[in-house]
């Protein structure tokens, strides 16, 4: 029987710098976010003036598809087939996770869509307070956002300004 250790002697050694390097980035980030967390500091809120803002209801179908309708007339503004709008139905899990959690109401009540005069959108949930800063995730997250705030050509609160949807959301 014979024992080959070939490649043991000649191999070197793992870098251990980049190793270390790359756990400390890890140990510094995650104590960032338990420090966030912690101190209770929440995403900054918008500034400016709400330029329009609508409330809508979105309620899963028995076909797998998202009913979304507006919360004042009771008005169809979309419905997301199955594999449509993915990025929405991902924020709204999310969102409907943070009701659980907090015993909120349930698909029932509202969630606040804003199209804000600084530029932002954001998708709102009163009966928690949770807010999603929709120009964070990308210009087409908030064309497709700004396509159900302004459908039916209704909303509830004011006008929208010119160039929101073109500036992506939140100004960089």
């Amino acid at each position: 029987m014979r024992n080959d250790h070939r490649g043991d002697a000649t191999r070197p050694p793992f870098p251990r710098g980049p190793l270390f390097a790359a756990a400390a980035a890890i140990a510094i980030t995650l104590g960032g976010i338990l420090l966030t967390q912690a101190s209770g500091v929440a995403p900054t809120r918008p500034s400016g003036v709400a330029q329009v803002s609508r409330d809508l209801r979105f309620e899963d179908t028995p076909h797998g598809a998202i009913r979304i309708t507006d919360a004042a007339t009771g008005q169809l503004v979309r419905e997301l087939e199955p594999g449509q709008g993915g990025f929405v139905r991902a924020t709204l899990r999310g969102l409907a996770r943070e009701r659980r959690r907090a015993s909120a109401p349930g698909p029932e009540a509202p969630f606040r869509l804003t199209a804000w005069s600084s530029g932002q959108l954001t998708l709102e949930d009163p009966a928690t307070g949770r807010f999603v800063d929709l120009g964070a995730f990308g210009q087409t997250q908030v064309e497709t956002f700004t396509a159900i705030l302004l459908a039916n050509g209704t909303a509830s609160h004011g006008k929208l300004a010119q160039g929101t949807a073109q500036q992506g959301g939140t100004p960089r």
